[in-house]
C-alpha cells in the first residue's frame, strides 16, 4: 500500500487574483481535519497570502507553503507527489499549464483548473489522457464559470427530463447565458490567446477528434445555431462559441443517460437585438486584433493577469444560465443556474467546491481526462447549491428580470 500524501490538496497560483480568492473560500469551507497548502513562485508573496487567510481563519496561520515555478518540471512533480488533488489558477494555460498537468497525471494526482482555452484543453488530452487513465488520475479542467454552470446545468435539466418520462429518442437543449459583471485579467488573457492562435487551435480540435473513441450507436450534436428572436429566452440570442458547448458534448457522449441522440447548442441573451449586434461586432474586432503583435500587447496592457474588480464591483455582479430541453415526444423542461460573480467570486467557490468533491466525496470510479458531469455530477451540485449557488425547474420559460 502507498503511502499516504501529505496533503490533501494543494492550491498552485495562490498568489493571484483569483487564487487569492480560492484560498479565501478555502479558508472559510474547507473541513475539518483538511489538510491543504499554498503553492507558488514566490515564498515572500506565499506567507503574505497566509498572513490574510489567518486573518479570516486563525487555523491557516500554519498553512505548509510550497514553493514552485509553473516552468519547473522537478518542483512541480514533487507537488503533484505530495497531494491527492492539485487546483492550477495559472494562466494563461497554454503557455503556463502543461507541466503541472503532465506531473500530475504521471502522479496518479487529480486536477482541477480554470481553463476555458480549447485548445489547451485537447492539447492535454492528447498528451496526457491515457497516462492518467493508467495512474488513476482524474485531470478536469474547465472548474470555473468556463464551464460548471453550463455542464452542471444541462447535466440536472437532463435527470429532470428523466424524472418526468424516463429515456427518449433524441433530446435537445439550449442553454442562455446572461451575466453582469467584468471578466478577469487572466479570462481576457486566455481568450486573446485562443484568438490569435486559429489554426492551432482547430489542428488540435482534428487530432482530437481522430484519437477519442466516439460512442457507439449514439449521436451528439453541438450546432452553432444563428442569432434569432427565441421564444425561450424571452430575448434575443446569439451563439457563443466558447468551450462550454464543447464540455457538454464530452459528458453527453460518456453519460448514457443523455440518450441516443442529444443535441446543445449555446447562446449570449440580450433584452434588444443592437446590443447583440454590438457584442457580436466586438468579438469579431477582438479576433481580428489577436492576429496583430502590436494590436494584441496594447490590449493585453489594459487587463492583466491577476487584476481584479473590488470587492463592491464584485457583490453587484450576477450572472443566470436558463435551459430549455425539449425530448421526443413533448415532454419540455425549463431550468436555471443563477449566482453571484461569474468571472472572480463564483468562479473561486466551483473551483474550491470542484477540489474538495474530489478529494472527500464518494464518485464514480474514473480517470483520465474527464468533465465535471463525469467525474463529480451530482454530488457537486449538491456542493454548489449549498455554497449558494441556485439549481431550479422552472414551470415555464419567465420573463427576464429587470436589467437582465
Amino acid at each position: 500500500m502507498a503511502a499516504p500524501r501529505p496533503y490533501d490538496l494543494v492550491l498552485f497560483g495562490a498568489t493571484g487574483f483569483t487564487g487569492g480568492l480560492t484560498a479565501e473560500y478555502l479558508a472559510r469551507a474547507a473541513p475539518e481535519g483538511c489538510r491543504w497548502a499554498l503553492a507558488g513562485r514566490d515564498e515572500g508573496r506565499l506567507a503574505a497570502v497566509r498572513d490574510r487567510l489567518a486573518a479570516i481563519e486563525p487555523r491557516c496561520k500554519d498553512l505548509p507553503l510550497l514553493v514552485a515555478d509553473a516552468a519547473d518540471r522537478e518542483a512541480l512533480r514533487a507537488v503533484a507527489a505530495s497531494a491527492r488533488v492539485v487546483v492550477s489558477t495559472v494562466g494563461p494555460y497554454l503557455h503556463h499549464g502543461e507541466p503541472l498537468v503532465a506531473a500530475c497525471a504521471e502522479s496518479g494526482t487529480d486536477y482541477v483548473d480554470l481553463t476555458g482555452e480549447p485548445e489547451f484543453v485537447d492539447r492535454m488530452y492528447l498528451r496526457h489522457h491515457e497516462r492518467a487513465v493508467a495512474s488513476g488520475a482524474r485531470l478536469v479542467h474547465a472548474c470555473g464559470f468556463d464551464s460548471v454552470p453550463h455542464d452542471l446545468g444541462v447535466l440536472f435539466t437532463v435527470e429532470e427530463l428523466l424524472r418526468r418520462g424516463g429515456p427518449a429518442a433524441r433530446v435537445t437543449v439550449e442553454g442562455f447565458v446572461r451575466a453582469g459583471g467584468t471578466i478577469s485579467g487572466g479570462t481576457f488573457a486566455s481568450a486573446m490567446t485562443a484568438f490569435s492562435r486559429p489554426r492551432a487551435m482547430a489542428q488540435a480540435a482534428r487530432e482530437r477528434r481522430a484519437a477519442e473513441p466516439r460512442p457507439r450507436g449514439r449521436r451528439i450534436r453541438t450546432p452553432l445555431g444563428r442569432p434569432h428572436r427565441s421564444r425561450a429566452a424571452r430575448a434575443w440570442v446569439v451563439p457563443l462559441p466558447t468551450i462550454d458547448p464543447q464540455v457538454v458534448a464530452r459528458s453527453a457522449a460518456a453519460l448514457d443517460s443523455y440518450g441516443p441522440d442529444f443535441g446543445y447548442a449555446h447562446y449570449a441573451a440580450v433584452r434588444r437585438l443592437p446590443i447583440a449586434l454590438a457584442g457580436t461586432a466586438a468579438v469579431a474586432v477582438l479576433a481580428v486584433a489577436a492576429q496583430l503583435p502590436a494590436a494584441r500587447r496594447a490590449l493585453g496592457a489594459l487587463r492583466k493577469p491577476g487584476a481584479g474588480p473590488s470587492a463592491e464591483q464584485r457583490a453587484r455582479s450576477w450572472f443566470t444560465v436558463r435551459f430549455a430541453a425539449r425530448a421526443e415526444g413533448g415532454r419540455a423542461v425549463h431550468t436555471e443556474v443563477s449566482g453571484g460573480d461569474p468571472g472572480y467570486s463564483e468562479t473561486a467557490v466551483m473551483l474550491a467546491e470542484s477540489a474538495l468533491c474530489l478529494a472527500f466525496d464518494e464518485l464514480p470510479a474514473v480517470s483520465g481526462q474527464l468533465t465535471t458531469a463525469v467525474a463529480m455530477g451530482r454530488p457537486l451540485i449538491d456542493r454548489l447549491v449549498a455554497a449558494g449557488l441556485s439549481f431550479r425547474v422552472l414551470d415555464a420559460p419567465p420573463a427576464a428580470a429587470p436589467g437582465r
